[in-house]
């Protein structure tokens, strides 16, 4: 179970970073992201980053897919690890889906 505990760290470590960096990027075609968490795997083989914007997914994806050097650059600057896991950048659906269920919640019991 330690393993769980140590990639669960390493996952709100690289949210703080991540977050901090994308701010930092002088793009505008990005606009507002937020980093919603990451899942890296035990095995540091990757690193899955769930971000939101106003943006279409795929335009995002790319997007961010352009940094990927400059913000894998930031977290090995920041962390003690030896090895980076490769950023892998996927859109969060957790959002959209919750804002379907409200409004179908909504619809249901209008006030």
């Amino acid at each position: 179970m330690r393993g769980y505990e140590r990639t669960e760290r390493l996952n709100e470590l690289l949210v703080r970073i991540l977050a901090e960096e994308v701010e930092r990027l002088d793009d505008d075609r990005l606009g507002l992201i937020t980093i919603t968490g990451v899942e890296t795997d035990r095995d540091l083989s990757r690193a899955r980053v769930f971000v939101i914007a106003e943006l279409p997914d795929e335009e995002l994806i790319d997007l961010l897919g352009e940094h990927r050097a400059r913000l894998q650059r930031a977290i090995s600057e920041q962390s003690r690890l030896r090895r980076v896991p490769p950023l892998v950048f996927v859109a969060d659906e957790t959002v959209r889906s919750a804002d379907r269920i409200e409004a179908i919640l909504r619809e249901l019991n209008p006030e």
